[in-house]
């Protein structure tokens, strides 16, 4: 009997699992696959090219957990951009942002002065934005119904908000109300700025700039840091799967068991309470507790009996909104491109950054819009990040390797047309390669392999149902204490003794390690009353 089974080894499992064997208990990680780490996975995917499967880029890690877990020990080293992005815009023209604002504003001056003028107060109102919502990464959201303790903590977190400035407070509000588009008109008025902006609005939603609700995606992006330096962007040294490697090697460190190749079927249920699971192959794990680490919907879609769950609770979890819109290819590369707009006899810094294909913001509503039409955008936003600049681990010398995360493709395509047919994945990818040879005319010929994921595959081989990066769509139905349901955002889910651990709960998608921070610590304290700190 362990203290706890945990369902998923991806990031946030693998997290929850360290902090409750630091405190004692007897955990058990069930990962699926043949390896964990989930998304967060880095592989072979061509003779002698490695790179990261599905996430693929660092920034929210959150530095806590870093530091709990002692992961740099573990082997962890994050390197940083030296550029932040790079948005190529015609055969002539680019943005390149920089880090700092004085080389932001120059950047932006190129496009409008009038823009380059107002960002240090649009950065003001996103960071004076961002840091309250900072302070509530690592809360439990209050719970509709909670109590005393539930109404003390809504008390303290409306005080909070009501202590800012008027004009604050108004930023606030649109922030989590607006579209991208509105947001950022107020700011700025050339449309490649605006874009520059907005793509963090729907990197990862399936939607438009101009959707209410994408401004808080835009301030979802705002959080991160690398090596202490606020809104830097890196790379982990070896892959995403280098980051699920360190806290795997923390997790075993602290005692906890991690078992591969034991995919879960079903939660086991007796008397009203999750007692433990039942593996595909029939074999029974009970535990005392339950944590989920993977989706809401998949949980309960598929893992938790009929009939354990009120049903009309039970029909709105497995009906949890989802689906991010994306498209994830991998690409082994004889050479750098060279992008007609910033030829590479220039330098090449820009090419180690974030670069995005999506240059004005009429371009990423068309791509949304083709998608919603036809199953796929006729010009897709591509954000390409070519890791083996910075790492030479991923490459034979003088090769690369380049990421290339795509908005935007429906979920499921109009029937009869389906992402399990390989014709379908195939004329994507190679329109997502067209695209970007038509700002870096060498890439084409330099391709040498590539890896393909669509939404299907995402949800086959890592448990992301309707190929949702974030385990649920970041809408605001669906934040704080409304994430996953309203009476159940405080990781304790509708069955007694089971957990939510993953992205599916607060605070949302990205590989942070929070979601699973969280859990352990409301686990804790219904084990043992107490939370203590892991032991360094």
């Amino acid at each position: 009997m362990h203290d706890v089974a945990i369902i998923g080894g991806g990031h946030n499992g693998l997290t929850a699992a360290a902090y409750l064997a630091a405190a004692g208990l007897d955990v058990v990680v069930l990962e699926k696959n043949a390896h964990v780490g989930g998304a967060a996975f880095t592989e072979e995917f061509h003779p002698g090219f490695r790179n990261s499967v599905a996430s693929y880029t660092v920034s929210l890690l959150n530095p806590k957990v870093i530091r709990d877990l002692d992961l740099h020990r573990h082997g962890l080293r994050i390197v940083e951009r030296a550029v932040a992005n790079f948005w190529p815009v015609d055969e002539r023209r680019a943005l390149v942002m920089p880090y700092g604002l004085a080389g932001r504003q120059a950047a932006i001056a190129a496009f409008s002065e009038r823009d380059a003028a107002r960002l240090p107060a649009y950065d003001e109102a996103l960071d004076r934005a961002a840091s309250v919502l900072k302070g509530l990464l690592l809360e439990t959201p209050p719970n509709a119904g909670g109590g005393l303790t539930a109404f003390w903590k809504s008390a303290r977190l409306s005080r909070d908000i009501l202590k800012l400035p008027l004009e604050a407070q108004r930023d606030l509000t649109s922030l989590f109300t607006e579209s991208a588009s509105d947001y950022l008109a107020r700011w700025f008025e050339n449309e490649t700025v605006k874009a520059a902006f907005a793509f963090d609005g729907i990197v990862g939603t399936y939607a438009a700039p101009s959707t209410p609700g994408t401004a808080y995606v835009l301030l979802h992006h705002c959080f991160g840091e690398v090596n202490g330096k606020v809104g830097v962007w890196g790379h982990a040294v070896g892959g995403m799967g280098a980051i699920s490697a360190a806290i795997a090697s923390a997790a075993r460190e602290k005692g906890a068991k991690i078992r591969i190749d034991a995919p879960v079927a079903e939660v086991d249920v007796v008397n009203g309470r999750a007692v433990g699971v039942v593996l595909q192959s029939g074999e029974v794990v009970r535990a005392r507790s339950v944590a989920a680490a993977v989706p809401p919907k998949l949980l309960f879609s598929r893992m938790v009996p009929e009939g354990a769950v009120e049903p009309a609770l039970h029909a709105r979890l497995a009906n949890f909104k989802s689906g991010s819109g994306t498209f994830r290819m991998n690409v082994a590369l004889s050479e750098l491109p060279d992008f007609t707009c910033r030829p590479n006899s220039g330098g090449t810094d820009h090419l180690a950054s974030g670069i995005v294909i999506g240059p004005t913001l009429d371009y990423l509503e068309r791509a949304w819009l083709d998608a919603k039409t036809t199953g796929w955008s006729k010009e897709p936003v591509v954000e390409m990040l070519i890791p083996s600049t910075l790492d030479d681990t991923l490459a034979p010398p003088g090769r690369h390797v380049a990421s290339l995360f795509v908005q935007h493709v429906a979920p499921h395509l109009p029937a009869p047309r389906s992402w399990s047919d390989p014709r379908e994945k195939e004329a994507f990818a190679d329109l997502v390669i067209e695209t970007v040879t038509r700002h870096a005319p060498n890439f084409k010929s330099a391709v040498l392999g590539r890896q393909i994921l669509s939404p299907l595959d995402m949800e086959e081989r890592f448990g992301m149902v309707d190929g949702d990066i974030f385990h649920g769509a970041l809408s605001l139905d669906q934040l704080f204490s409304l994430r996953p349901a309203l009476g159940h955002a405080d990781y304790r889910m509708p069955l007694k003794g089971l957990y939510l651990c993953a992205s599916g709960a607060h605070p949302g998608g990205g590989v942070t390690g929070v979601p699973g921070h969280n859990a352990a610590r409301e686990i804790l304290r219904d084990m043992r009353g107490w939370w203590r700190t892991p032991a360094k």
